[in-house]
């Protein structure tokens, strides 16, 4: 019953979350297309809860695929410096007030890809000089290269313009505004394309959580499973994080709450892991609209105060065992 619960509550969250906000949308007005609630509803909330959905399956299934490839609950694309690197390069972009590259493709999304993409090829390249212990080196190294990306930020805040460091600022915080039906459209195909390969890879994916010699016994070729994965996934986390600026812990909380509701092995908590990642960001998105504050408040400071403690919590209790 408790479980069936949880469902219920997740499809109410999904079904209301388009109605909160600051202007009131009224229900009998919704299919009269000319009318103020319609527009507000089919234009930006609709839209706008899609966009946070998909963002949220984006950054839990991330999640839930460096904790599995590494073998560590703390590994996450926020924690190996992927998010700072793409926050690093459309600092630069920003800073080298470029708008556009080619075909409308905004430089600051463009080089935050590339920041992102860059620190994952640099993280994998390091990772072959490890000996011992190497998932705990991997994760400091992931540190290490997030401080170092977040002094040289620092730097370019020092020589940014007001205006550059406003708008820096904004991004660095994530938002999830969107206007239209591009940017949904855009995390949905992503979203799926990293579904689809989390699950054709389930069974490795599984027999990797165990051991690498595990996965190599069953006739796995470990180094490009894990290779092909993590590409994927910080490909779809450059995009996202390059659109919507960096939006932390989500890929820690979900995969930890999925895995203590529905103790099982790996592969049977995908598509959950994906469907609560998506409504946690849609409640989490919820709640920046409806909490009284004289601006709306960034994604990331909601995240960040839910994810913190549980960060938290999860390195006490590691430390317990």
């Amino acid at each position: 019953m408790g479980k069936w619960l949880v469902w219920i509550l997740l499809l109410l969250v999904l079904v209301l979350s388009p109605f909160f906000g600051s202007a009131p949308i009224h229900v009998n007005e919704l299919f009269n297309y000319d009318s103020l609630s319609s527009k507000i509803f089919f234009e930006l909330r609709l839209p706008r809860e899609l966009f946070a959905f998909f963002a949220g399956v984006i950054l839990s299934l991330s999640g839930l695929l460096f904790q599995t490839l590494f073998r560590n609950p703390l590994m996450t694309p926020y924690t190996l410096g992927i998010s700072s690197g793409a926050v690093l390069g459309a600092g630069i972009a920003i800073k080298l007030g470029i708008a556009t590259i080619a075909f409308g493709i905004a430089a600051i999304s463009l080089f935050g890809f590339i920041g992102a993409m860059a620190t994952v090829i640099l993280l994998i390249w390091l990772s072959k000089y490890l000996q011992t212990s190497q998932n705990q080196s991997i994760l400091l190294l992931g540190i290490a290269l997030s401080l170092f990306f977040t002094s040289a930020l620092m730097v370019i805040f020092y020589l940014g313009t007001s205006v550059q460091n406003d708008m820096l600022i904004r991004f660095t915080m994530g938002s999830l505004s969107s206007i239209g039906w591009q940017n949904p459209v855009i995390f949905a195909v992503i979203a799926t394309i990293l579904l689809i390969a989390v699950y054709l890879y389930r069974f490795e994916l599984q027999l990797l959580s165990i051991s690498d010699d595990n996965a190599r016994s069953k006739g796995v070729n470990t180094k490009k499973v894990t290779v092909t994965l993590l590409l994927i996934s910080s490909f779809a986390i450059g995009v996202m994080v390059s659109i919507s600026g960096p939006i932390g812990f989500v890929g820690l909380v979900v995969p930890h709450t999925v895995a203590k509701l529905y103790p099982s092995t790996v592969n049977r908590r995908i598509f959950k892991t994906a469907l609560f990642g998506g409504v946690f960001l849609v409640l989490c998105d919820m709640l920046t609209r409806v909490i009284n504050t004289q601006s709306e408040l960034p994604i990331g400071v909601i995240t960040a105060f839910i994810g913190g403690p549980f960060f938290i919590y999860l390195i006490i209790s590691r430390s317990k065992k």
